[in-house]
């Protein structure tokens, strides 16, 4: 193929989809996770990189079965593209990040936000006046690399694409109710009373992983004889802590969440061995480029609020 003049500079100019498409491609050198980066199919990737190879007229990889590589002409254009695509997005900050100087853009899901990070707020804004943060309460997955967002917690496997991932919390559950279930005819004492009482279930969002439910709880105890899916379900974990505390029925929350609750004795964990252990947790994602000072001061201090709170436990 031959290396084509054009006359005109708009005609010189290929379309971004393709830059981009070739971009990830030449990074990973890999069609496919280039084509999981961009959220499209390799197919697609591969058609893009066709159009870009039509605009300059020359091959872009040398391709032998599913292993790719850059010619001359792919090396020399992939650290131009990638210093500019780079510079775009530092342009997006700019645009996208909230007014103030040193104001923090913080996405949390609503439960993590109303029982681990509400209550703790005043202890970092004590500790660094300068920053105001904007803290929002939402499942959506948050747009941390694009700029939108400074920081995020979400709740998972940590395997999230374009962010530094760092695990946070712990999302181990254990049961939790009002301290009047652990009195009367039908005292809660063991795991088999819960027969005679009503089980509070955690409904999994569609961008929520799932979490620990009744059914594992119970099967770990040996317990078969009390109605696992029986009970009132709540989509956010907040809600079941809440209707827990209220006395109507017993619900498996994260111990981080109801801690607080539980020194207080607002609530109570009926069984020594209540805990039930899962692979998944809370993780803080910021930016892959690089996080700002006061992302990364709020980042230390979370998790610092975690390591007190452990040791608090630890003291007991």
């Amino acid at each position: 193929m031959s290396r084509k003049r054009e006359a005109s500079v708009d005609s010189r100019i290929p379309p971004l989809n393709a830059l981009k498409a070739f971009e990830a491609a030449a990074r990973r050198l890999n069609i496919t996770r280039a084509a999981e980066e961009l959220s499209v199919t390799p197919g697609a990737i591969s058609q893009q990189i066709r159009t870009l190879e039509e605009h300059a007229g020359a091959p872009l990889f040398h391709r032998e079965g599913r292993q790719i590589a850059l010619t001359d002409l792919g090396a020399e254009l992939y650290p131009l593209l990638h210093d500019g695509f780079d510079y775009l997005k530092r342009a997006g900050d700019l645009l996208y990040r909230p007014d103030r100087r040193h104001a923090l853009a913080v996405s949390v899901p609503p439960s993590f936000a109303a029982k681990w990070l509400a209550p703790r707020i005043a202890r970092f804004a004590a500790a660094h006046p300068e920053v105001e943060v904007w803290m929002s309460a939402d499942m959506r997955l948050a747009d941390v690399g694009g700029g939108r967002v400074d920081v995020a917690v979400r709740y998972g496997r940590g395997d999230y694409a374009g962010v530094r991932s760092e695990r946070l919390l712990s999302a181990d559950v254990t049961p939790v109710c009002s301290p009047a279930l652990l009195t009367g005819p039908k005292a809660l004492k063991r795991p088999a009373d819960l027969a005679h009482h009503v089980l509070i279930h955690l409904r999994a969002g569609e961008l929520e992983e799932p979490r620990p439910d009744w059914a594992a709880w119970l099967k770990a105890r040996g317990v078969d004889a009390v109605d696992a899916a029986a009970g009132p379900r709540f989509d956010q974990t907040a809600l079941a802590i809440e209707a827990a505390a209220h006395g109507q029925g017993v619900a498996l929350a994260p111990y981080a969440f109801v801690a607080d609750d539980l020194a207080s004795g607002r609530l109570v964990s009926p069984f020594a061995d209540g805990a039930l252990a899962t692979e998944l947790a809370y993780h803080v994602l910021t930016r892959r480029s690089g996080a700002s000072e006061p992302a990364r001061a709020f980042v230390r201090w979370m998790k610092e609020e975690v390591q007190a709170a452990e040791q608090r436990v630890d003291d007991l």
